[in-house]
């Protein structure tokens, strides 16, 4: 994917060469500190992709990819905080590394700067707009973590509950991305729509990926041990379909074991893996994330846009599907 090497080599220059390096260091090195960790950078490229859609001159779409990098990165700060997590991306995070006062401080002023990089992005014509969709997606998000949240203390989360967690929490912000993208290049409405959708719908498949892979990915490829969510009780859509189709028997094993903490955790992991198994839910799980697949590339195919122009997104799309990583 030649275009998303190049735009994720221009956000990386572009973000080096706007560091925080300002006073006072203890309200700013903690932001140089998250930034720096570096990622597949994928929200500020989607911005940078949706942009090119419509533009050849996508460096000016830089501050947008900024916003959303920031944002990103923002929330990840206080999520990191709620959790009590004590690692992100296998360094300490931020709350660990600089403290806890640090890491709300420091999260506070990330959204306020990433509002300031939204200022700069597009023409001033532009400006209201992409304030609009970001104030949006910005609330989604908060709302999507606020459902998380609640989640974790309700035996009875429905599927339709969860995936709309998820489109909050997860997909609101890549679709955010393109939409913003395609916004700044003035693209039409009826295609920021499409874009926008077909972003909305690839989150939610992504975060269903998330989902299989924690379970039933292959640990030297995903990098972790297999079952952190079901260690974590956490009610991820393999979890709540069993619940749904398994007989009282079984629906009553497994919801035992989803409240419990036992001290031989890798027992409970192998159990309920093979619940899941039994009741077919890995493949039941691939089939509704290919139902949004195909409804992310239904939207994707209405932009009026040349076909070219498009499949990279499609690529990077599959890509992102297929990953076992």
């Amino acid at each position: 994917m030649q275009m998303f090497s190049q735009f994720q080599q221009s956000f990386e220059q572009y973000l080096h060469s706007r560091t925080f390096l300002y006073e006072p260091r203890g309200l700013y090195e903690p932001i140089d500190y998250i930034m720096g960790m570096g990622g597949k950078r994928l929200r500020p490229v989607l911005a940078l992709m949706g942009y090119a859609l419509f533009r050849e001159d996508y460096e000016k779409a830089l501050p947008i990819a900024m916003t959303v990098e920031v944002f990103h990165n923002f929330t990840l700060v206080h999520d990191d905080i709620m959790d009590k997590a004590p690692l992100r991306r296998g360094k300490p995070t931020v709350h660990y590394q600089y403290g806890l006062n640090a890491g709300i401080l420091s999260g506070d002023a990330m959204l306020i700067y990433a509002y300031k990089f939204l200022q700069e992005a597009g023409s001033p014509v532009a400006i209201p707009a992409l304030l609009q969709a970001f104030n949006q997606v910005a609330i989604e998000v908060c709302e999507g973590q606020q459902y998380d949240i609640d989640f974790e203390k309700r035996q009875d989360v429905s599927i339709p509950e969860y995936l709309k967690m998820i489109e909050l929490k997860t997909a609101a912000l890549i679709g955010g991305s393109l939409e913003m993208g395609a916004i700044a290049a003035g693209a039409a409405r009826e295609d920021i729509q499409n874009l926008a959708a077909f972003g909305r719908n690839i989150g939610i498949a992504f975060q269903l990926q998330d989902d299989i892979l924690d379970t039933f990915g292959e640990p030297e490829k995903v990098g972790k041990k297999p079952g952190g969510d079901i260690a974590q009780n956490k009610k991820t859509f393999l979890i709540l379909k069993a619940l749904e189709i398994a007989g009282p028997d079984t629906k009553n094993a497994l919801a035992g074991y989803m409240a419990s903490s036992p001290e031989k955790e890798q027992e409970k992991i192998s159990a309920v893996t093979a619940i899941l198994q039994e009741l077919n839910i890995p493949a039941l799980a691939e089939e509704v994330k290919e139902s949004y697949q195909q409804k992310a590339f239904n939207h994707l195919q209405a932009v009026n846009t040349p076909d070219n122009r498009k499949e990279e997104l499609r690529r990077l799309a599959l890509s992102l599907m297929q990953r076992q990583s």
